[in-house]
């Protein structure tokens, strides 16, 4: 196996989508007013698919009841970006490490002290039944982030630590190592609780328990989430406990399931999507403040704006910081134009004569709201093309196997609105193209959004191509305003010439 083989099993791991139906929530009879549940911690045979992919691509052919037909309010809103969503997503998606050049930044709590780093599992000195678990998996060595974060999180006394890291860096199974590797098989009792944002993707943090803790059952794992009701006066005899936030602080201050002052690991899994969900940072506070002194804190975030920090500080004392040095994501690689139109008809006919006038590998093609998106799907299709179509109604396995099938080739067209604008690599993506520009809610330029849309475009060392449809004297003002941002010439395009469309591929 290759030195990135370790990151890229984890997310192997972290992207079965069908672990969400691997668990078995069993029903019994009410007491004392109080319904409880069994919870099968044990992978099981059965799954839940949402949608097989045949039917989610084939959703592409049926624009209209995606799109919404007219007056249909939900059709003509613009997709919100759901953090929750956009991060089980990119879960579900990732089938291999993350294509990155980032530089990990280590900074220490007591900066005398030595900076330990490994590169390989044996110098961990893990429990032989984990490190039996890691291999089973077909892990080989720990990647970069690990390198410097394992050490920390697994070092006497408990060292506690920030770290940034995103899907594809196989954080998720450095913690989970932390959180065996701390409790003891011999206590009947809960001594590491994981909190995620929700559900769904507590339950994937949960596969990933699993399958490392397969040889060590001694260990067992019980999930702290909405339809698992325990009865009244219950102990728990499970060491690793893994739930949303408003559960868990249930269990430790209303049912008293959990004894706080036992626990020896707290990690927070997604602190920027935690913090973006109503009431989940005051519910992460008031379980921290529950634990003891000596109890090791581990946050992790994919982001770290003002806010996060904020919110982690309060979180975790002293803490070993990991931060990736992240490179500016660049327009120097991509051919900008813009296409003057008069309207979204004469916007497709633009898109017609570019398509028959030059080779297009695959293109992502951006809406404003979904109407348009299955407006233009609809068309395309009609045209002949091999179109997927992904927005903001599509369940989150559905969305995972529209991309899928497009990675594939199996489409060559996907047309999306904003949920598809962050973190999806296609190397085959030759051209993205601006059906509609980007706008905050107030009608503003959306210079991120724009930048992370072409940016889909330009990727793994080529030169990529990024075409912007102009309708309005609006949109020409909104497109002069991201061209003064970024300082980069926007060029005209005429699409009626195709010995000039030629030209721009050259």
């Amino acid at each position: 196996m290759s030195t990135d083989s370790w990151a890229q099993a984890v997310d192997e791991q972290e992207a079965a989508a069908e672990s969400i139906g691997s668990l078995q929530i069993k029903d019994k009879p009410e007491e004392n007013g109080t319904a409880s549940a069994a919870l099968a911690t044990t992978a099981t045979t059965t799954t839940t698919t949402t949608t097989s992919t045949n039917t989610a691509a084939a959703s592409a052919t049926t624009p209209a009841k995606t799109g919404g037909g007219e007056g249909d309010k939900t059709g003509e809103e613009d997709d919100k970006d759901d953090k929750a969503a956009q991060s089980l997503l990119n879960k579900l998606i990732r089938s291999n490490l993350v294509n990155t050049t980032n530089q990990v930044e280590v900074l220490q709590r007591d900066p005398n002290s030595p900076l330990y780093s490994v590169k390989s599992f044996e110098e961990l000195r893990l429990k032989p039944q984990l490190l039996q678990g890691v291999y089973a998996m077909g892990f080989n060595r720990p990647s970069k982030i690990q390198e410097n974060a394992l050490p920390m999180m697994l070092a006497e006394p408990p060292q506690n630590l920030i770290a940034q890291s995103q899907s594809g860096t196989g954080k998720t199974a450095a913690f989970v190592l932390a959180m065996l590797s701390h409790v003891d098989p011999n206590n009947k009792f809960p001594q590491a609780l994981c909190v995620s944002p929700t559900y769904e993707l507590a339950l994937q943090t949960g596969k990933v328990i699993e399958q490392m803790g397969k040889h060590y059952s001694e260990v067992k794992l019980v999930y702290a989430i909405r339809g698992n009701k325990l009865q009244r006066g219950t102990q728990l005899q499970e060491q690793v406990v893994i739930g949303t936030p408003g559960t868990m602080l249930d269990w430790c201050l209303k049912f008293k399931f959990i004894d706080p002052k036992k626990i020896k690991v707290f990690v927070l899994d997604e602190a920027d999507v935690m913090i973006a969900t109503q009431g989940h940072q005051d519910q992460s506070i008031r379980i921290q403040r529950m634990l003891p002194k000596q109890c090791q804190m581990l946050l992790f975030s994919a982001t770290f704006e003002e806010t996060v920090w904020n919110f982690a500080q309060r979180i975790v004392p002293d803490p070993n910081i990991i931060k990736l040095k992240r490179e500016e994501e660049t327009l120097d690689t991509i051919k900008q134009y813009y296409v003057l139109c008069d309207s979204k008809e004469e916007k497709f006919a633009a898109l017609c004569n570019i398509y028959g006038a030059i080779t297009i590998a695959q293109a992502m093609i951006f809406c404003h709201t979904r109407k348009t998106a299955g407006w233009l799907a609809g068309e395309l299709s009609r045209e002949g093309h091999q179109v997927a179509l992904l927005s903001g109604e599509m369940q989150v396995e559905q969305r995972a196997a529209v991309i899928d099938r497009f990675r594939d080739g199996k489409e060559k067209v996907l047309v999306t609105t904003n949920v598809c604008a962050r973190g999806i690599d296609v190397e085959q993506v030759s051209v993205v193209i601006n059906f509609d520009l980007p706008v905050d809610r107030d009608g503003n330029p959306d210079n991120e959004t724009y930048l992370h849309r072409i940016g889909r475009t330009g990727r793994f060392g080529k030169r990529g191509l990024a075409i912007n449809m102009v309708d309005s004297r609006f949109s020409m003002n909104v497109l002069n305003k991201i061209q003064d941002h970024f300082n980069k010439k926007i060029e005209k395009l005429d699409t009626d010439d195709l010995d000039e469309i030629e030209k721009i591929a050259g």
